[in-house]
């Protein structure tokens, strides 16, 4: 019992001891005439500059501790600042360091903001201020805290290898006691903003915080979650999320307790309203259960709304192979008159630690109604299978059924969640857009100003793939055998290329739009062989004024939101070369040997409208055209047949639909076709006709006084000829000899031997 006592008595003295030193040190050791000192071995050692503003207190009892004012530090070897504090405090506890623990007991910060760098060469701003040996940390450092209380602060973090940066501001975060498996309350409030996806939100969190480090367990309970701002495309953001969560990360274990999710905010000029509630949900590699899960999203705007409602109830099994038995989506979408139900529903089968979901018995059901549908209604229904796997980031789905008409077949597939690059490979054997998208009347078009096409969902749309078609029908035009290939990527789409059967020939074309600037761009070239060119015109713009054979190419540019916009903006060059075809609408030469008898009183110009029973054929006919802001100038068109030679130029002014063109024909040879009339009496007339007027009505006008004039002399060349073909051949010589003997009677001269005006007054008997 003495030595016991001594003992006692013994400890007390050291202890008394130690307290005396401590409180001695403490009344005389100041540690601000340190501050040079300080500040030249951060500098040597670091090759940064430190500035202590503030003063330092020192604390030895009964915990060993600092606070200082304002510090700061700079990046290294640089004079500009990296990190910097307005106060802080931190505390040691005494007694574990006799045991070569390091416990934290306090810590307080305030205005505490700094900026982190990974350079493109993967090295970071503050390698030289890391720990070298992290296993002697962990052992040194028992993550033992009474409180922390960080206010106003603020950090960055810009990593130029992603080009992404990441910002956390109005920092405030206050806790109980933190150490590993101790509840603890933990109150945070913070701004952050991030590139990467793009993000602006304002969070607050209320939860009871328990983790283990080395066993990476996290259980927030009871947590209240709200967030307010921006988010990727979402406006006015607003995020309450409730429950209990707990991860166990190195188990790859999860459970959800009376987990609550609201999400309200505008994509566009769309409301968004999401609700997802999951009573109980339980994740293991041994076991998989949970309670009905159901999610219910809402987008209402002007133009119309979209109500999605999914379900999956209880799911069974292990962590590595679950499965529910079926999950079921209702999808509800209206657009103006225009109404889309579809019905989704397969089992689900999933394997937690690989992060994959497999569909693998997936039925679509849907239908469209609207005034304009066929029949006010369209159904459909698909049938296949999908997959999505988290750990390669990937999905795709593998589709078939029937839609209206058209026998589909469609493979699809994600390759990236983080570039959302979708690629697709569809077979359709036959589609008619027009029974879906039927083109406006004419009357129609005609009413108010044209509604500006809305091309902004092509701007973040990354998309690549194949489409063949048996029968295609668009605007009223057909065609067959179609293959296109689509690629999409920064708001430019490109057709390219595609090739199809096309009215009696081919069709190979290249397509590309570019919606990213505010004015679309569209550049589009079409080569056209071997086709028959009537029932193209006819079904393109109800205009039957052109038959033949031949070859179309166009090579154009354009831009604008509208369609007569377009057509003004029109830029670029076409070219036509047809054979064995007719122009319809005039019989150039029926309407010469018609005015041959009336010439002695047609004087002028005479107009007449396109009559599609009259036509002119031609054996060849070619044309190129330039195309300035939506006018095509021609200067070189020929058509060619046994009777005629025709040239022409002048303006089409597509954005006006109007024609100014000039056309010459010449007879050239003689036939009893076209009207069954001779005219070689008419070989070598050239006789213009001007076309002007809208392009379906135009009206031909046909200049009859040019063409007698043109008649006129070649009968006074023709009797000229004659005349003088006689005189100086023999008829003339011996009408020469009579009238001499006759003349030199009467000792006079004859009136048409010498005068040129007096030899024609005789060829017209005059």
């Amino acid at each position: 019992m003495k030595a016991l006592k001594y003992l006692l008595v013994a400890i007390g003295g050291v202890a008394v001891l130690i307290g005396a030193v401590i409180a001695y040190v403490a009344a005389t050791f100041d540690p601000n005439a340190y501050k040079p000192e300080i500040i030249k071995l951060v500098k040597e050692s670091k090759q940064r500059t430190l500035k202590l503003d503030g003063d330092i207190t020192l604390s030895f009892w009964p915990n060993i501790g600092a606070a200082l004012g304002k510090v700061s530090l700079s990046e290294a070897r640089s004079e500009k600042e990296f990190a910097a504090i307005e106060s802080a405090r931190v505390s040691i506890k005494l007694m574990p360091l006799f045991s070569r623990q390091v416990v934290v007991d306090e810590v307080r910060v305030r205005g505490a903001k700094a900026a982190i760098v990974r350079y493109k060469d993967g090295r970071m701003n503050i390698d030289d201020l890391l720990a070298k040996d992290e296993k002697q940390w962990k052992e040194d450092v028992a993550f033992d805290v009474a409180e922390v209380l960080i206010e106003n602060s603020a950090l960055t973090v810009r990593d130029e290898q992603k080009g992404a940066r990441y910002s956390v501001s109005k920092l405030d975060l206050r806790t109980g006691r933190i150490a590993s498996n101790v509840p603890t309350n933990v109150a945070l409030s913070v701004t952050v903003q991030t590139n990467q996806p793009k993000l602006n939100l304002a969070t607050s969190l209320k939860s009871r915080l328990t983790f283990d480090l080395d066993r990476q367990v996290y259980v927030l309970d009871g947590m209240s979650l709200d967030a307010k701002g921006d988010a990727l495309d979402i406006r006015g953001l607003a995020l309450k999320a409730a429950g209990s969560v707990t991860a166990k990360l190195a188990a790859s274990e999860f459970t959800a307790d009376r987990l609550s999710v609201a999400m309200t905010g505008e994509i566009g000029t769309d409301s968004l309203d999401v609700k997802l509630d999951a009573p109980k949900l339980l994740l293991t590699k041994e076991k998989a259960s949970g309670d009905k899960v159901t999610l219910v999203a809402k987008v209402t705007g002007a133009q119309g709304a979209i109500n999605a409602n999914v379900g999956l109830p209880g799911i069974e099994g292990t962590g590595k192979a679950f499965k529910s038995s079926a999950m079921t989506l209702d999808l509800d979408m209206k657009r103006g008159e225009l109404a889309l139900r579809a019905k989704l529903s397969s089992p689900l089968a999933g394997n937690i630690e690989a992060r994959q979901v497999t569909l693998p018995n997936l039925a679509a059901n849907l239908t469209v109604s609207g005034p304009d549908i066929p029949g006010k209604s369209l159904a459909g229904e698909l049938r296949g299978s999908a997959s999505l796997d988290g750990g390669k980031e990937n999905a795709s789905a593998s589709l078939a059924g029937k839609v209206g008409d058209s026998n589909i077949k469609a493979r699809l597939g994600l390759a990236s969640f983080k570039s959302a690059a979708v690629s697709f490979d569809v077979d359709i054997d036959q589609l008619d857009l027009d029974r879906y998208f039927p083109p406006a009347p004419a009357a129609q078009k005609e009413k108010g100003p044209e509604k500006p096409f809305d091309l902004t969902g092509l701007r973040n749309l990354n998309a690549g793939g194949t489409i063949r078609i048996g029968a295609l029908k668009a605007n009223n035009i057909r065609a067959q055998n179609v293959r296109v290939s689509v690629k999409a990527a920064g708001g430019r789409v490109d057709l390219n290329p595609v090739n199809a059967g096309f009215y009696q020939g081919t069709l190979a074309s290249a397509v590309s739009i570019n919606a990213a600037p505010a004015t679309p761009t569209f550049a589009v070239k079409h080569h056209m062989s071997g086709i028959s060119i009537a029932p193209l015109l006819k079904d393109l713009a109800n205009n039957d004024t052109l038959e033949g054979r031949g070859n179309v190419s166009l090579d154009v540019t354009s831009q604008g939101s509208t369609a007569s916009a377009l057509k003004k903006a029109l830029n670029g060059s076409a070219a036509v070369k047809l054979t064995d075809g007719a122009v319809k609408g005039i019989d150039v030469a029926g309407s010469i040997r018609g005015a041959k008898a009336r010439l002695g009183s047609l004087r002028g110009e005479q107009t007449q409208k396109a009559d599609k029973t009259q036509k002119t054929d031609f054996s060849e006919l070619t044309a190129t055209f330039r195309i300035t802001n939506g006018v095509a100038r021609n200067n070189d068109l020929s058509l060619k047949s046994p009777l005629l030679r025709v040239g022409g130029e002048g303006d089409i002014n597509i954005g006006e639909d109007s024609l100014n063109y000039l056309v010459k024909a010449s007879i050239v040879g003689t036939s009893k076709g076209q009207g069954g009339r001779e005219l070689a009496d008419l070989q070598g007339i050239t006789v213009p006709v001007r076309v002007t007027g809208p392009m379906a009505a135009p009206s031909y006008q046909l200049d009859f006084g040019s063409m007698a004039t043109d008649l006129a002399k070649q009968k006074v060349e023709e009797r000229l000829t004659s005349e003088i073909g006689r005189r100086l051949g023999g008829g003339a010589a011996a009408g020469g000899a009579a009238a001499s003997g006759k003349d030199a009677g009467k000792g006079t001269t004859p009136a048409s031997s010498g005068r040129p005006q007096d030899m024609l007054k005789g060829l017209f008997g005059r």
